[in-house]
Protein backbone atom coordinates (compact mmCIF):
# COMPACT_ATOMS: atom_id res chain seq x y z
CA UNK A 1 0.00 0.00 0.00
CA UNK A 2 0.40 3.41 0.85
CA UNK A 3 15.13 2.25 -11.70
CA UNK A 4 14.76 -0.55 -12.92
CA UNK A 5 13.78 -1.11 -16.54
CA UNK A 6 12.96 -4.48 -17.99
CA UNK A 7 16.21 -4.60 -20.00
CA UNK A 8 18.68 -1.96 -18.89
CA UNK A 9 17.67 -2.17 -15.24
CA UNK A 10 19.50 -5.42 -14.48
CA UNK A 11 22.67 -3.56 -13.57
CA UNK A 12 20.74 -0.98 -11.57
CA UNK A 13 18.92 -3.68 -9.65
CA UNK A 14 22.18 -5.46 -8.87
CA UNK A 15 23.71 -2.20 -7.71
CA UNK A 16 20.73 -1.50 -5.50
CA UNK A 17 20.99 -4.95 -3.96
CA UNK A 18 24.74 -4.61 -3.41
CA UNK A 19 24.26 -1.22 -1.80
CA UNK A 20 21.44 -2.55 0.37
CA UNK A 21 23.58 -5.51 1.48
CA UNK A 22 26.50 -3.24 2.36
CA UNK A 23 24.22 -0.93 4.35
CA UNK A 24 22.62 -3.92 6.06
CA UNK A 25 26.03 -5.23 7.09
CA UNK A 26 27.01 -1.85 8.53
CA UNK A 27 23.64 -1.54 10.20
CA UNK A 28 23.89 -4.98 11.76
CA UNK A 29 27.31 -4.21 13.22
CA UNK A 30 26.02 -0.98 14.73
CA UNK A 31 22.85 -2.65 15.96
CA UNK A 32 24.68 -5.46 17.74
CA UNK A 33 26.81 -2.87 19.52
CA UNK A 34 23.65 -0.95 20.41
CA UNK A 35 21.93 -4.11 21.64
CA UNK A 36 24.89 -4.94 23.85
CA UNK A 37 24.85 -1.47 25.32
CA UNK A 38 21.11 -1.77 25.89
CA UNK A 39 21.51 -5.05 27.79
CA UNK A 40 24.18 -3.50 30.01
CA UNK A 41 22.02 -0.44 30.64
CA UNK A 42 18.91 -2.47 31.37
CA UNK A 43 20.65 -4.92 33.69
CA UNK A 44 22.49 -2.20 35.53
CA UNK A 45 19.59 0.16 36.20
CA UNK A 46 17.70 -0.20 39.45
CA UNK A 47 13.94 -0.46 38.98
CA UNK A 48 14.10 -1.04 35.22
CA UNK A 49 12.14 -4.04 33.91
CA UNK A 50 14.48 -6.82 32.81
CA UNK A 51 13.98 -9.91 30.71
CA UNK A 52 13.52 -12.95 32.91
CA UNK A 53 13.44 -15.96 30.57
CA UNK A 54 11.56 -18.89 31.95
CA UNK A 55 9.78 -17.00 34.73
CA UNK A 56 6.56 -18.76 33.75
CA UNK A 57 4.78 -15.65 32.47
CA UNK A 58 4.58 -15.13 28.70
CA UNK A 59 4.94 -11.40 28.03
CA UNK A 60 4.08 -9.97 24.60
CA UNK A 61 5.12 -6.62 23.20
CA UNK A 62 4.33 -4.97 19.89
CA UNK A 63 5.83 -2.42 17.53
CA UNK A 64 2.96 -1.51 15.22
CA UNK A 65 1.77 1.64 13.41
CA UNK A 66 -0.16 3.91 15.72
CA UNK A 67 0.87 6.91 13.60
CA UNK A 68 2.47 7.38 10.16
CA UNK A 69 1.44 6.42 6.65
CA UNK A 70 0.38 2.90 7.68
CA UNK A 71 -1.57 4.06 10.73
CA UNK A 72 -4.78 2.67 9.22
CA UNK A 73 -3.22 -0.82 9.52
CA UNK A 74 -2.51 -0.34 13.22
CA UNK A 75 -5.98 -0.81 14.74
CA UNK A 76 -6.78 -4.18 13.12
CA UNK A 77 -3.42 -5.63 14.12
CA UNK A 78 -3.36 -4.16 17.61
CA UNK A 79 -6.94 -5.13 18.42
CA UNK A 80 -6.45 -8.61 16.98
CA UNK A 81 -3.40 -9.12 19.19
CA UNK A 82 -5.38 -8.05 22.25
CA UNK A 83 -8.24 -10.32 21.16
CA UNK A 84 -5.86 -13.27 20.83
CA UNK A 85 -4.55 -12.65 24.34
CA UNK A 86 -8.12 -12.56 25.65
CA UNK A 87 -8.88 -15.92 24.00
CA UNK A 88 -5.65 -17.38 25.39
CA UNK A 89 -6.55 -16.22 28.90
CA UNK A 90 -10.13 -17.49 28.53
CA UNK A 91 -8.56 -20.92 28.02
CA UNK A 92 -6.50 -20.71 31.21
CA UNK A 93 -3.54 -18.73 29.98
CA UNK A 94 -0.08 -20.08 29.20
CA UNK A 95 1.75 -22.38 31.63
CA UNK A 96 -1.04 -21.87 34.13
CA UNK A 97 -0.69 -18.08 34.21
CA UNK A 98 -2.68 -15.35 32.50
CA UNK A 99 -0.85 -13.50 29.74
CA UNK A 100 -0.35 -9.92 30.99
CA UNK A 101 -1.27 -6.74 29.14
CA UNK A 102 0.81 -6.31 26.01
CA UNK A 103 3.68 -3.80 26.07
CA UNK A 104 2.92 -1.32 23.28
CA UNK A 105 5.02 0.94 21.07
CA UNK A 106 4.63 2.79 17.76
CA UNK A 107 6.58 2.01 14.59
CA UNK A 108 5.42 5.42 13.27
CA UNK A 109 6.53 4.86 9.67
CA UNK A 110 10.05 6.01 10.51
CA UNK A 111 12.96 3.61 10.80
CA UNK A 112 14.70 5.49 13.62
CA UNK A 113 11.48 5.69 15.66
CA UNK A 114 10.70 2.01 15.04
CA UNK A 115 14.16 1.02 16.26
CA UNK A 116 13.81 3.15 19.40
CA UNK A 117 10.38 1.64 20.01
CA UNK A 118 11.83 -1.86 19.77
CA UNK A 119 14.49 -0.91 22.31
CA UNK A 120 11.82 0.27 24.76
CA UNK A 121 9.78 -2.90 24.34
CA UNK A 122 12.86 -5.09 24.78
CA UNK A 123 13.77 -3.17 27.92
CA UNK A 124 10.38 -4.09 29.37
CA UNK A 125 11.47 -7.73 29.44
CA UNK A 126 9.16 -9.18 26.79
CA UNK A 127 9.37 -12.77 25.57
CA UNK A 128 8.05 -11.98 22.08
CA UNK A 129 7.52 -8.93 19.88
CA UNK A 130 4.71 -8.74 17.31
CA UNK A 131 5.45 -6.42 14.39
CA UNK A 132 6.37 -4.37 12.63
CA UNK A 133 3.65 -3.88 10.04
CA UNK A 134 5.95 -2.59 7.29
CA UNK A 135 8.81 -4.74 6.04
CA UNK A 136 11.14 -1.74 6.08
CA UNK A 137 10.32 -1.00 9.71
CA UNK A 138 11.02 -4.61 10.73
CA UNK A 139 14.35 -4.45 8.94
CA UNK A 140 15.18 -1.41 11.07
CA UNK A 141 15.10 -3.45 14.29
CA UNK A 142 15.07 -7.18 13.52
CA UNK A 143 18.74 -7.49 14.51
CA UNK A 144 18.04 -5.85 17.87
CA UNK A 145 15.26 -8.32 18.65
CA UNK A 146 16.64 -11.57 17.32
CA UNK A 147 20.14 -10.64 18.49
CA UNK A 148 18.73 -10.39 22.02
CA UNK A 149 17.27 -13.90 21.69
CA UNK A 150 13.67 -12.68 21.62
CA UNK A 151 11.11 -14.05 19.16
CA UNK A 152 9.74 -11.62 16.58
CA UNK A 153 6.60 -12.43 14.58
CA UNK A 154 5.00 -10.22 11.95
CA UNK A 155 1.56 -10.64 10.48
CA UNK A 156 2.24 -8.32 7.54
CA UNK A 157 5.91 -8.39 6.48
CA UNK A 158 5.64 -9.69 2.92
CA UNK A 159 9.07 -8.78 1.52
CA UNK A 160 10.92 -11.87 0.21
CA UNK A 161 14.01 -10.53 2.02
CA UNK A 162 12.99 -12.24 5.25
CA UNK A 163 12.98 -15.78 3.89
CA UNK A 164 16.77 -16.09 3.98
CA UNK A 165 17.51 -13.38 6.53
CA UNK A 166 20.11 -14.31 9.15
CA UNK A 167 17.93 -14.18 12.26
CA UNK A 168 19.24 -17.20 14.18
CA UNK A 169 15.79 -18.75 13.83
CA UNK A 170 14.03 -16.13 15.99
CA UNK A 171 12.03 -14.32 13.26
CA UNK A 172 8.68 -15.64 12.01
CA UNK A 173 5.83 -14.38 9.90
CA UNK A 174 2.31 -15.66 9.44
CA UNK A 175 1.77 -13.70 6.24
CA UNK A 176 3.04 -15.20 2.99
CA UNK A 177 6.07 -13.86 1.16
CA UNK A 178 5.40 -11.76 -1.92
CA UNK A 179 7.12 -14.60 -3.76
CA UNK A 180 3.73 -16.31 -3.32
CA UNK A 181 1.53 -13.25 -3.95
CA UNK A 182 3.31 -12.06 -7.10
CA UNK A 183 2.35 -15.04 -9.27
CA UNK A 184 -1.33 -14.67 -8.32
CA UNK A 185 -1.24 -10.94 -9.15
CA UNK A 186 0.36 -11.70 -12.50
CA UNK A 187 -2.23 -14.37 -13.24
CA UNK A 188 -5.07 -11.92 -12.53
CA UNK A 189 -3.60 -9.47 -15.04
CA UNK A 190 -3.07 -12.11 -17.72
CA UNK A 191 -6.46 -13.76 -17.18
CA UNK A 192 -8.04 -10.38 -17.90
CA UNK A 193 -6.43 -10.53 -21.34
CA UNK A 194 -3.66 -7.95 -20.96
CA UNK A 195 -0.45 -8.37 -22.98
CA UNK A 196 1.56 -5.18 -22.35
CA UNK A 197 2.02 -4.43 -18.67
CA UNK A 198 3.75 -1.55 -16.89
CA UNK A 199 4.97 -2.15 -13.34
CA UNK A 200 5.82 0.61 -10.87
CA UNK A 201 6.76 0.04 -7.24
CA UNK A 202 8.09 1.88 -4.23
CA UNK A 203 11.85 1.55 -3.89
CA UNK A 204 12.02 -0.62 -0.79
CA UNK A 205 12.21 -4.33 -0.03
CA UNK A 206 8.44 -4.70 -0.25
CA UNK A 207 8.10 -2.90 -3.58
CA UNK A 208 11.12 -4.43 -5.29
CA UNK A 209 10.33 -7.95 -4.07
CA UNK A 210 6.69 -7.96 -5.18
CA UNK A 211 7.49 -6.26 -8.47
CA UNK A 212 10.12 -8.86 -9.33
CA UNK A 213 7.85 -11.78 -8.41
CA UNK A 214 5.06 -10.31 -10.56
CA UNK A 215 7.35 -9.47 -13.47
CA UNK A 216 8.80 -12.97 -13.57
CA UNK A 217 5.40 -14.66 -13.79
CA UNK A 218 4.06 -12.15 -16.33
CA UNK A 219 6.96 -12.88 -18.66
CA UNK A 220 6.66 -16.64 -18.09
CA UNK A 221 3.03 -16.34 -19.18
CA UNK A 222 3.93 -14.54 -22.37
CA UNK A 223 3.25 -10.91 -21.43
CA UNK A 224 5.52 -8.03 -22.41
CA UNK A 225 6.62 -5.97 -19.42
CA UNK A 226 6.81 -2.49 -20.92
CA UNK A 227 8.18 -0.89 -17.77
CA UNK A 228 9.54 -2.11 -14.43
CA UNK A 229 10.40 0.99 -12.44
CA UNK A 230 10.85 1.83 -8.76
CA UNK A 231 10.31 5.28 -7.30
CA UNK A 232 11.15 7.18 -4.13
CA UNK A 233 8.01 6.95 -1.96
CA UNK A 234 8.98 10.20 -0.23
CA UNK A 235 9.00 12.20 -3.48
CA UNK A 236 6.95 15.40 -3.57
CA UNK A 237 5.19 14.33 -6.77
CA UNK A 238 5.06 11.33 -9.07
CA UNK A 239 4.59 12.98 -12.44
CA UNK A 240 7.74 11.37 -13.85
CA UNK A 241 6.56 7.89 -12.86
CA UNK A 242 3.19 8.45 -14.53
CA UNK A 243 4.88 9.85 -17.65
CA UNK A 244 7.12 6.79 -17.89
CA UNK A 245 4.07 4.56 -17.66
CA UNK A 246 2.30 6.53 -20.40
CA UNK A 247 5.37 6.45 -22.66
CA UNK A 248 5.58 2.66 -22.39
CA UNK A 249 2.11 2.34 -24.00
CA UNK A 250 0.74 -0.41 -21.74
CA UNK A 251 -2.71 -1.96 -21.83
CA UNK A 252 -2.44 -2.60 -18.08
CA UNK A 253 -0.53 -1.12 -15.16
CA UNK A 254 0.36 -2.53 -11.75
CA UNK A 255 0.99 -0.05 -8.92
CA UNK A 256 2.77 -1.45 -5.84
CA UNK A 257 2.46 1.33 -3.30
CA UNK A 258 1.36 2.51 0.11
CA UNK A 259 -0.54 5.76 0.64
CA UNK A 260 1.55 7.60 -1.96
CA UNK A 261 -0.22 5.40 -4.48
CA UNK A 262 -3.23 7.71 -4.29
CA UNK A 263 -1.18 10.40 -6.01
CA UNK A 264 0.04 7.97 -8.64
CA UNK A 265 -3.49 6.80 -9.37
CA UNK A 266 -4.69 10.40 -9.59
CA UNK A 267 -1.96 11.16 -12.12
CA UNK A 268 -2.83 8.04 -14.11
CA UNK A 269 -6.49 9.04 -14.35
CA UNK A 270 -5.54 12.55 -15.47
CA UNK A 271 -3.21 11.09 -18.12
CA UNK A 272 -5.79 8.71 -19.56
CA UNK A 273 -4.49 5.64 -17.74
CA UNK A 274 -7.46 5.15 -15.43
CA UNK A 275 -9.30 1.84 -14.99
CA UNK A 276 -11.90 2.91 -17.58
CA UNK A 277 -9.17 2.95 -20.24
CA UNK A 278 -6.56 0.33 -19.25
CA UNK A 279 -6.37 -2.43 -16.68
CA UNK A 280 -5.29 -1.00 -13.31
CA UNK A 281 -4.07 -3.26 -10.52
CA UNK A 282 -2.75 -2.87 -6.99
CA UNK A 283 -1.60 -5.08 -4.14
CA UNK A 284 -2.09 -5.29 -0.37
CA UNK A 285 -0.62 -1.83 0.17
CA UNK A 286 -3.52 -0.25 -1.74
CA UNK A 287 -6.32 -2.47 -0.49
CA UNK A 288 -8.56 -0.06 1.39
CA UNK A 289 -12.24 0.82 1.44
CA UNK A 290 -11.23 4.48 1.51
CA UNK A 291 -8.98 4.37 -1.57
CA UNK A 292 -11.60 5.50 -4.16
CA UNK A 293 -12.63 8.53 -2.09
CA UNK A 294 -8.99 9.46 -1.57
CA UNK A 295 -8.12 9.15 -5.25
CA UNK A 296 -11.26 10.90 -6.53
CA UNK A 297 -13.05 12.79 -3.75
CA UNK A 298 -16.76 12.83 -4.45
CA UNK A 299 -16.31 10.52 -7.44
CA UNK A 300 -15.35 7.10 -6.06
CA UNK A 301 -16.72 5.47 -9.22
CA UNK A 302 -13.60 6.72 -11.04
CA UNK A 303 -11.79 3.71 -9.57
CA UNK A 304 -14.43 1.26 -10.75
CA UNK A 305 -12.80 -1.77 -12.35
CA UNK A 306 -9.49 -1.57 -10.51
CA UNK A 307 -8.38 -4.92 -9.10
CA UNK A 308 -5.63 -6.20 -6.87
CA UNK A 309 -4.38 -8.96 -4.61
CA UNK A 310 -3.65 -9.20 -0.89
CA UNK A 311 -3.16 -11.91 1.72
CA UNK A 312 -6.70 -13.05 2.52
CA UNK A 313 -8.14 -11.35 5.60
CA UNK A 314 -11.89 -11.87 5.67
CA UNK A 315 -12.47 -15.49 4.67
CA UNK A 316 -12.94 -16.73 8.26
CA UNK A 317 -16.44 -15.44 8.97
CA UNK A 318 -16.58 -16.58 12.60
CA UNK A 319 -13.27 -14.93 13.44
CA UNK A 320 -14.34 -11.68 11.74
CA UNK A 321 -17.64 -11.69 13.66
CA UNK A 322 -15.89 -12.33 16.97
CA UNK A 323 -13.22 -9.68 16.36
CA UNK A 324 -15.81 -7.06 15.44
CA UNK A 325 -17.71 -7.82 18.63
CA UNK A 326 -14.46 -7.42 20.57
CA UNK A 327 -13.54 -4.18 18.74
CA UNK A 328 -16.74 -2.76 17.19
CA UNK A 329 -15.06 0.41 15.90
CA UNK A 330 -12.71 -1.45 13.53
CA UNK A 331 -13.03 -0.37 9.90
CA UNK A 332 -10.14 -2.32 8.36
CA UNK A 333 -9.37 -6.01 8.85
CA UNK A 334 -6.22 -6.23 6.73
CA UNK A 335 -3.62 -8.50 8.40
CA UNK A 336 -5.70 -8.87 11.58
CA UNK A 337 -6.03 -12.69 11.22
CA UNK A 338 -2.30 -13.06 10.63
CA UNK A 339 -1.47 -11.16 13.84
CA UNK A 340 -3.94 -13.30 15.78
CA UNK A 341 -2.05 -16.33 14.49
CA UNK A 342 1.30 -14.85 15.55
CA UNK A 343 0.14 -14.61 19.15
CA UNK A 344 -1.56 -18.01 19.18
CA UNK A 345 1.40 -19.80 17.62
CA UNK A 346 3.81 -18.26 20.13
CA UNK A 347 1.53 -19.20 23.06
CA UNK A 348 1.17 -22.77 21.82
CA UNK A 349 4.92 -23.09 21.31
CA UNK A 350 5.45 -22.00 24.92
CA UNK A 351 2.90 -24.61 26.08
CA UNK A 352 4.63 -27.28 24.00
CA UNK A 353 8.07 -26.34 25.35
CA UNK A 354 6.69 -25.91 28.89
CA UNK A 355 8.65 -22.68 29.03
CA UNK A 356 8.20 -19.01 28.21
CA UNK A 357 11.95 -18.71 27.54
CA UNK A 358 12.23 -17.71 23.85
CA UNK A 359 15.39 -19.79 23.57
CA UNK A 360 13.33 -22.85 24.44
CA UNK A 361 9.91 -22.32 22.85
CA UNK A 362 11.40 -21.06 19.59
CA UNK A 363 12.33 -24.68 18.87
CA UNK A 364 8.63 -25.60 18.74
CA UNK A 365 7.33 -22.73 16.55
CA UNK A 366 7.57 -24.46 13.17
CA UNK A 367 6.56 -27.93 14.28
CA UNK A 368 3.24 -27.04 15.88
CA UNK A 369 1.90 -25.71 12.57
CA UNK A 370 2.18 -29.01 10.65
CA UNK A 371 2.34 -32.80 10.73
CA UNK A 372 0.21 -33.29 13.83
CA UNK A 373 -3.41 -33.57 14.91
CA UNK A 374 -5.32 -30.63 13.46
CA UNK A 375 -6.79 -28.00 15.77
CA UNK A 376 -7.90 -24.45 15.10
CA UNK A 377 -7.98 -22.62 18.44
CA UNK A 378 -5.65 -22.11 21.37
CA UNK A 379 -8.05 -23.91 23.69
CA UNK A 380 -8.40 -27.00 21.48
CA UNK A 381 -4.68 -27.19 20.70
CA UNK A 382 -3.72 -26.70 24.34
CA UNK A 383 -5.93 -29.63 25.33
CA UNK A 384 -4.22 -31.88 22.78
CA UNK A 385 -0.79 -30.81 24.02
CA UNK A 386 -1.83 -31.59 27.58
CA UNK A 387 -2.65 -35.13 26.40
CA UNK A 388 0.85 -35.45 24.98
CA UNK A 389 -0.18 -35.30 21.34
CA UNK A 390 1.50 -33.48 18.46
CA UNK A 391 -0.58 -30.68 16.96
CA UNK A 392 -1.06 -28.97 13.62
CA UNK A 393 -2.45 -25.52 14.38
CA UNK A 394 -4.55 -24.23 11.49
CA UNK A 395 -4.88 -20.51 12.07
CA UNK A 396 -7.75 -18.11 11.54
CA UNK A 397 -5.82 -16.88 8.48
CA UNK A 398 -5.67 -20.44 7.10
CA UNK A 399 -3.26 -23.38 7.35
CA UNK A 400 0.19 -22.11 8.31
CA UNK A 401 2.38 -25.14 7.57
CA UNK A 402 5.58 -23.25 8.40
CA UNK A 403 8.63 -24.04 6.35
CA UNK A 404 12.03 -24.36 8.01
CA UNK A 405 12.35 -20.61 7.40
CA UNK A 406 9.48 -19.85 9.81
CA UNK A 407 6.91 -18.71 7.29
CA UNK A 408 3.80 -20.17 5.60
CA UNK A 409 4.43 -22.83 3.01
CA UNK A 410 1.21 -21.87 1.28
CA UNK A 411 -0.91 -18.76 1.07
CA UNK A 412 -4.54 -17.81 0.65
CA UNK A 413 -4.53 -14.75 -1.60
CA UNK A 414 -7.61 -12.57 -1.98
CA UNK A 415 -8.41 -11.05 -5.36
CA UNK A 416 -10.22 -7.78 -4.68
CA UNK A 417 -11.85 -5.19 -6.88
CA UNK A 418 -13.86 -1.95 -6.86
CA UNK A 419 -17.40 -2.12 -8.23
CA UNK A 420 -19.35 0.44 -10.29
CA UNK A 421 -19.84 2.61 -7.20
CA UNK A 422 -16.23 2.33 -6.09
CA UNK A 423 -16.97 -0.09 -3.26
CA UNK A 424 -14.36 -2.66 -2.25
CA UNK A 425 -15.34 -6.25 -3.05
CA UNK A 426 -13.68 -9.62 -2.51
CA UNK A 427 -13.86 -11.30 -5.93
CA UNK A 428 -12.35 -14.65 -5.02
CA UNK A 429 -9.60 -16.34 -3.01
CA UNK A 430 -6.79 -18.39 -4.51
CA UNK A 431 -4.07 -20.60 -3.06
CA UNK A 432 -0.39 -20.21 -3.79
CA UNK A 433 2.27 -22.67 -2.63
CA UNK A 434 5.99 -22.30 -2.12
CA UNK A 435 8.23 -24.19 -4.52
CA UNK A 436 9.67 -27.36 -3.07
Amino acid sequence: MYRWRAMAGQSTSAALRAEAEMKASIRRSAIFASAAALVIAVCGTTGTAQADPGDGELQFGYVLPETGQLAYLGPPQIESLKFAIEKINDAGGVLGKSVPTVVSSDEAGQEAVAAQSADRVLAAGVDAIVGAAASGMSLAFIDRVTGAGVVQCSGSNTAPTFTDYEDDGFYFRTVPSDALQGPILADVVRDDGHDRVALVARADDYGRGLMEATRKTLEERGATVTLAETYDPKASNFDQVVQQMENSRPDAAVVIAFEEGTQILQGMIESGLGPDQIGVYGADGLRSEELPSLVAPGQPERLSGMKGTAPASASNEQYVKDLQEFAPDLKELQFAPQVFDCATTIALAAEKAESDDPGEYVKEMNGITKDGEKCNSFAACKELLADGRDIDYDGVSGPLDFTDKGEPGQASIEVYGYDDEGKLQTLRTETSRAEE
